[in-house]
């Protein structure tokens, strides 16, 4: 017969309840459960966070549409001979500046990888043209990529959870003074834009000249500035969905191209900023829904390993009970 103390005693108590398979399915469970509460709680700051930022690209496109739009006009009214400014001079394109945008962090789904995708493509595009590229980075994701890949990176800016019009400003001068100086012949920016919550998809943006013709992206979104009949027209390749409809009549009480000269500052300050803007809240939208992604498939994956725990378990128990009663038996024959 069986000690009494041998059913209650901790050793075999435990013994019975839990093996080592079936402790390591525990320790599993648990930590499934902790990383779905991290992943729960990145999403509810992401969402809290991609509402504000969706608010501040919704108040930025009326700005530059509108800006787009006077800027049109006021070229219109130009001569075109009248029209001298060094920021509008198209050369021989034989060296870009590309600014990418990125994050400063992962765990965003494909936001990153996506936009250094369409960067690479760029680059490989503009080398095959015998172009030189000049990186200007913006975001952390970018710099660890592009540090050890041999295009060479003349600065980098950081971007953080809420673009600062500081360093936008920093940006639009940097550039500028690289145009004006020849150091670049043409300036673009890659950027994620904001469809919505669910979409977004990284895009090529023109900035500087107004007119990079030979060279300029089939996806590039900006009007650009060419040539017909020999006068200066606009082409415009903004989305449908974003133009505004404005009266052109005007009446100038200065010259037109001092007018020109004097808004080009603002138009682009407006555009680099709206872009990262807009890449800011397409990061947080990516982060929202991966971490909701995450947190479903840890639910996920949490029970099914309860079920495969509790099914060790009661094998578990069930052999145990099987050997104690074999124990019985024999003891008492």
């Amino acid at each position: 017969m069986l000690p009494s103390n041998m059913a209650t005693s901790p050793r075999t108590k435990s013994t019975i309840v839990m093996d080592g398979k079936t402790r390591v399915l525990r320790d599993r469970i648990k930590s499934v459960k902790n990383t779905r509460r991290i992943t729960e709680a990145m999403r509810l700051v992401a969402a809290a966070r991609v509402r504000r930022a969706q608010d501040a690209v919704m108040r930025t496109r009326p700005l530059i549409n509108q800006l787009q739009s006077v800027y049109r006009s006021v070229l219109d009214a130009c001569d075109a001979e009248e029209i001298q400014l060094p920021i509008l001079e198209v050369r021989d394109v034989k060296t870009v500046a590309l600014v990418l945008v990125t994050g400063d962090r992962g765990l965003c789904g494909g936001y990153n990888s996506n936009a250094i995708k369409k960067a690479t493509e760029r680059i490989n595009k503009l080398n095959a043209q015998n172009i030189n590229v000049r990186l200007v980075l913006v975001g952390r994701k970018g710099e660890q990529w592009f540090s050890r890949r041999p295009t060479p990176v003349v600065a980098s800016f950081v971007l953080g959870n809420v673009p600062q019009a500081s360093v936008g400003a920093q940006l639009s001068n940097f550039l500028v003074a690289e145009f004006l100086s020849g150091q670049v012949d043409a300036a673009e920016i890659i950027y994620t834009r904001f469809i919505n919550l669910i979409t977004s998809e990284p895009s090529i943006r023109t900035l500087l000249p107004l007119s990079l013709t030979g060279i300029e992206s089939e996806t590039d979104e900006v009007f650009m500035m060419t040539t017909k009949d020999g006068k200066l027209i606009l082409q415009n390749k903004t989305p449908a969905s974003e133009k505004l409809s404005i009266n052109a009549d005007y009446i100038f009480e200065d010259e037109p191209a001092e007018i020109l000269n004097s808004m080009l500052t603002l138009y682009f300050s407006a555009t680099v900023m709206r872009c990262m803007q807009e890449s800011v809240a397409s990061e947080l939208a990516s982060r929202m829904t991966a971490m909701q992604s995450a947190s479903n498939n840890a639910k996920k994956i949490s029970g099914i390993l309860s079920q495969v725990y509790n099914r060790a378990r009661q094998a578990t128990v069930t052999q145990e009970i099987l050997e104690i009663s074999a124990g019985a038996a024999s003891v008492s024959d």
